[in-house]
This record gives structure tokens, C-alpha cells and sequence, in this order.
């Protein structure tokens, strides 16, 4: 036991000293218990196969596809325009939308996402953001009490009480829980941020590195002479390639992409397709962006006898049909090199298109952008080119470092593009998860529902690919949950669980049940506040149960003081990531943290020892 003890205590120092990785430390302590023999390789390795882990994997996957199809995005904005100028109603509709989002995604991707809204939202209103940050981060976590699946903690416990022969937590069990959280939360909050968070603080704008998608249409004109036409049925067109119809020379035109549709056999499921590649063959009601002379377009359309759809397109009066999307291709700046061998050589020499796969669609000289009949152009020292194809092969570009520099990086910029169109898709694949997890009488387990709907989510191309998806998992998370596990066997195994709760129940149980659910509670809040509350929930949720057992009391409430407590931390900037996150944007000391997240934490701590016995009597 002594052993159980001191592994424990080393593995906390390090967790509260942030030095070391957090996955780092809790590998480390599993290989303790491996060679110090408490627990075998199997019982060990136990962590990464429980369901729980498998779990969480798979909402990340969920969360990334929900993300990268703008849905979250979609969803949160249309909620808070609702706000208008109003400071109180602008705070109640970012508390209960990021309550709502934070129910079914992760805390911290919550938080990122809603994060430039906010600020956005408060800036139009005259607001200062620091009023709105804390609020938002600390309303993540408390809508993150409302699910199954809306923290680590909520499956710990639920995990916790079904291997002591309990029966599983249901989705919404924690339901009346995050009602409760949320509405202390508001009315606690409301008054404290007033009088803590200063109105005095200037917002840091403008440290974007490198120039976004929109910025570039922007600069280069790109929408100044934008046009859309359609291929009819009876079309000439049809079947020839974009290097068949040769337009910049036979109509100094540009085409910017062919849209294509694949309709489903629902219209829910519609997607579209976007297509850049010179050997692409047109098929009947294919839209085609073209950028040129207005005489020229309507001429090229005469010609193939092809739909003028909506005329002039202008980047004020576009409509949304009308935009330049960037999901399948996209735009970034090559800056040639003074050693370049392609200087003096014009555009249609080097053959973009056919040695790259790439469109050249403008030149930066200096101050001058240079957009109509580029293929005679020669290209100077120090010329920027924007160029247009698919974003892998514009990452390609990046192998001729000797002849120029991609400015920027085209595979994280084509991660940032939300693949809008999806966002139907992947709404129903998440609801369709929701209820194979909410509904008994659909006959699979919760673990099965996420990583069907995660594998959904990139078959449907939510997510870009099996890579993209990948990217989306948190692997320190899912390592510390793997590793940390067993540490809970072990405490059992050797007796120390069993220790520390009959010393619990001597020391404060004599006084009654709801004593020592205080105990517990305060004791993981006070844990949370210098270790993660993963970490904490998992120590902590066996040692809750055996207090519970031996008092031979209902063990729910003591697992969900645990939860609550874990979650529901907000007196550091380091406790939780929403906390962490929105210290810079918000310009927050620590102070601020122990101004208004301390007494939060308290109240809703002595609220919560009053309302659990009641919603889950001992």
C-alpha cells in the first residue's frame, strides 16, 4: 500500500508542476505499477481497451466533423444574433448557447469555436469581450454537466458504477444536474462579472498571421468580374475538357472552378463537388466560374450556347450561390525567388497548368496586380503569383523551394474551410448518434453509436479523409485516460481505496451521510484546482464508491459529487482549458479568476451538496 502511495504522490507532484506532459506522467506511473508488480501487463494495458477510451476517441472524430462542416458555427451564430445590443440578453444567449454546444462537444472545442464569435458579437454591441470571455468558458464546462458525453468525468462515473454491478448512467441522467450548474451559474455570474471584470480593457486585433482565403479574393478583385454559366442538356460543351476550349487564348478568360452536383437519392444528402483539373470534362449542368471582360463571358456563352445564370457578380452584391467556395480547391501566394530560373520566362512557357496542375489567376508587382491576359506575361524578381488548383497539389508547390516560396501554409488553410454544404450531413448523423444513445429500445450499446457515427462522419466526407480525422483526436487525452485507468485497479487491488474511504467514513461519515458527500466534494474540487479533473475523477470516483458502500448509502450522488466537482472549477486559469483559453483573448491576471471563479465555486459547491441528495435520495 505504502508503494500504491508514493507512485501516487510523485505522479501529483508532476501533474500539479505542468513541467512534464501530462500523458508523459501517467505512462510513467503505469510502468511503475508494471515493475513494482501491483498490477500485470494485462491488467495494465486494461485502460486502452475500456469502452470509455474507445469512447472518447470517437467523439473527437464526431466533434472534428461537426466543426469542420461549419454546423457548430452555423448553428451558435444564428442563436446570438438574437442578442442584438442588449448587454444582459448578449450574456444570457452566450451562457445558454455555449451551455447547449457544450452538452454535446468537447469543453474546448466549444470554447474555440465560440471564442471570435463572441468577441465579434461584443464588439458589434459596444461591449468589452472580457465581460463575455470567463462567462463563456465557465459555461462550457457547466453544459458539459448536461450529457453522457459532455465531459470525461460524466463517462468516469457512469464507467465507475456499472463495473460495481450498478446499473449504467443514461444519456441525460446528468440532465437535471446541468440545469442546475447553468442557472447558478447565471445568476452568480451576472453580478460578478459587472463588478470584476473591467470594462477597460483593449482588445488585441490584428495578430493574424499571413492573409485568410476571403482577405486574398479581396486584395486580388477576384469577385470584381466574377460570372457564373450553366451547361444545358443541348450544349455544345459537353464532354470537352478545359484544355480543349483553351479560353485565355481563344477569350481571356479564367476558370475558376466547375461545380459540379451529386444528388442523393434525399435532398438532404445533396453534395457538391468542386473541379480545377485541366483534363476535366464537362457534363450537362455543370456551373462554371469565370472571371473576365463582361463582353468576352457573354460571347464564350454564345458560342457553347451555355446558360448565363445570375450576369455581373460583384463582391458587394454576390449572392450566396454566387460566392468563391474553397472546399475541394483553393488559392494561396508563390513568391518567386531572385535565383529562379522561370524569371523572364512568361506564364504559358512554364505551363502551370500542365507541369503543376495549377491556374495562375493574378500578379502582385509591387503595388500592381496584374489580372487580364497573363499567359503573355514574363514573370519578374519579386513577383507574388496567385495560384488555383486542388490544396494538395498547391502543397506540392512547396518541393521547388529553389524557384519560389508558397507564402503561407495551404494544408492547414484548407483544415480552416468549413465544407458548409456537409453541415446536413453531418447534423444527422450526430442526432442519429444522440438517439441510438438516448433511446433504449435501440438495441446498441453508446460506444458502438459514437464509432459509427465517427466512421459516418468520414465516409460521408464530413471530414476530409482518414488523415483529417486522425488530426481531430486529442492523443494526450486519450493516453492519460488509457494509463490513468488502471491506476484506479490498483488502488483497489492493493487495499488503498479501501483505506482512504474507511478513514473518510471514520473521520466525518459518523456525522451522516451528507457530510461526507461534502467531504467528497470539496476534496475533488480542491484536487481539480492543481490537477486535470480527468485525473482527478479517476482517482477519486473508487474512492466515492467505497465511502458510499460502507456507509451503506446510495453510491449516485457520491459519484456525481465527484463529477460536479471536477467539472465545476473555475478558480484557476490553469484548472480547465476553456479557463486557459480565454485568459489572453480576455486579457485576464489571476485575480480575475479568483475574483469571480472562487465564490462560483464555492456557491455552486454548497448548492450542490444540498440539491444531489435530493435529485439521487441516499
Amino acid at each position: 500500500m505504502l508503494i500504491i502511495f508514493l507512485i501516487l504522490a510523485v505522479s501529483v507532484i508532476f501533474f500539479m508542476s505542468g513541467k512534464v506532459r501530462s500523458d508523459l506522467v501517467a505512462v510513467c506511473a503505469l510502468l511503475a505499477l508494471l515493475i513494482t508488480h501491483i498490477l500485470t501487463p494485462e491488467e495494465a494495458l486494461s485502460g486502452f481497451s475500456n469502452s470509455v477510451v474507445i469512447m472518447m476517441v470517437g467523439l473527437f472524430v464526431v466533434g472534428g466533423g461537426i466543426f469542420q462542416t461549419g454546423l457548430a458555427k452555423m448553428i451558435s451564430s444564428k442563436i446570438l444574433k438574437l442578442a442584438g445590443t442588449s448587454e444582459l440578453r448578449l450574456f444570457l444567449l452566450v451562457m445558454l448557447a455555449t451551455s447547449a454546444i457544450g452538452a454535446f462537444v468537447s469543453n474546448t472545442g466549444t470554447v474555440a469555436l465560440m471564442l471570435p464569435i463572441v468577441v465579434s458579437m461584443a464588439m458589434s454591441a459596444g461591449i468589452s469581450p472580457s465581460r463575455l470571455l470567463m462567462p463563456l468558458a465557465f459555461a462550457s464546462s457547466m453544459g458539459g454537466m448536461m450529457t453522457l458525453i459532455g465531459t470525461p468525468p460524466n463517462l468516469i462515473i457512469s464507467d465507475t458504477l456499472a463495473h460495481a454491478g450498478f446499473e449504467p448512467l443514461s444519456f441525460f441522467s446528468f440532465l437535471p444536474v446541468g440545469l442546475v450548474c447553468v442557472t447558478v451559474g447565471i445568476i452568480v455570474l451576472l453580478p460578478l462579472s459587472k463588478w470584476f471584470l473591467s470594462e477597460n480593457r483593449k482588445s488585441k486585433e490584428g495578430q493574424h498571421k499571413g492573409k485568410t482565403l476571403s482577405a486574398l479574393v479581396k486584395e486580388y478583385g477576384l469577385s470584381s468580374n466574377l460570372f457564373r454559366v450553366q451547361v444545358p442538356v443541348s450544349s455544345d460543351i459537353i464532354g470537352k475538357t478545359v484544355i480543349d476550349l483553351d479560353m485565355r487564348r481563344q477569350y481571356r478568360l479564367n476558370i475558376l472552378e466547375i461545380r459540379r452536383k451529386n444528388v442523393a437519392q434525399h435532398r438532404f444528402l445533396n453534395t457538391v463537388r468542386q473541379l480545377s483539373a485541366p483534363t476535366t470534362a464537362l457534363e450537362a449542368e455543370d456551373i462554371i466560374y469565370v472571371s473576365g471582360e463582361p463582353a468576352q463571358v457573354e460571347r464564350f456563352a454564345q458560342d457553347y450556347h451555355l446558360e448565363l445564370l445570375d450576369g455581373h457578380v460583384t463582391e458587394e452584391t454576390r449572392q450566396d450561390a454566387a460566392s468563391l467556395d474553397f472546399y475541394d480547391i483553393g488559392i494561396a501566394e508563390v513568391l518567386l525567388m531572385s535565383s529562379s530560373r522561370l524569371i523572364n520566362l512568361t506564364v504559358k512557357e512554364v505551363g502551370f497548368r500542365d507541369k503543376f496542375n495549377v491556374n495562375v489567376l493574378g500578379i502582385r508587382r509591387k503595388k500592381e496586380y496584374l489580372l487580364q491576359n497573363l499567359g503573355n506575361e514574363r514573370m519578374r524578381d519579386g513577383d507574388v503569383l496567385l495560384v488555383q488548383g486542388d490544396w494538395k497539389d498547391i502543397a506540392r508547390l512547396s518541393n521547388e523551394e529553389e524557384n519560389w516560396v508558397v507564402l503561407g501554409q495551404p494544408l492547414e488553410e484548407a483544415a480552416k474551410v468549413t465544407l458548409d454544404y456537409k453541415a446536413p450531413v453531418a447534423a444527422l448523423i450526430m442526432l442519429a448518434m444522440i438517439a441510438m444513445m438516448v433511446f433504449d429500445f435501440i438495441p446498441i450499446e453508446p460506444v458502438t453509436a459514437v464509432m459509427l457515427a465517427a466512421v459516418l462522419m468520414i465516409l460521408t466526407g464530413c471530414i476530409r479523409s482518414v488523415e483529417a480525422a486522425y488530426k481531430t483526436i486529442n492523443w494526450e487525452t486519450i493516453v492519460l485516460f488509457g494509463a490513468m485507468m488502471p491506476m484506479s485497479l490498483a488502488l483497489e487491488k492493493t487495499g488503498a481505496s479501501d483505506y482512504i474511504s474507511t478513514t473518510l467514513v471514520e473521520s466525518i461519515g459518523g456525522y451522516g451521510p451528507l457530510v461526507l458527500l461534502a467531504g467528497i466534494y470539496f476534496t475533488t474540487s480542491l484536487m481539480t484546482m492543481f490537477i486535470s479533473n480527468t485525473v482527478t475523477a479517476l482517482l477519486m470516483a473508487p474512492i466515492a464508491l467505497q465511502s458510499a458502500l460502507q456507509l451503506e448509502v446510495n453510491p449516485v450522488p457520491f459519484l456525481f459529487a465527484v463529477t460536479v466537482a471536477a467539472s465545476m472549477c473555475f478558480a484557476s486559469p490553469f484548472s480547465t482549458p476553456p479557463n486557459a483559453l480565454v485568459m489572453p483573448a480576455g486579457q485576464y491576471t489571476f485575480k480575475d479568476y479568483v475574483k469571480v471563479g472562487l465564490p462560483l465555486q464555492v456557491i455552486m459547491g454548497l448548492v450542490m451538496v444540498g440539491i444531489l441528495p435530493l435529485l439521487f435520495p441516499f
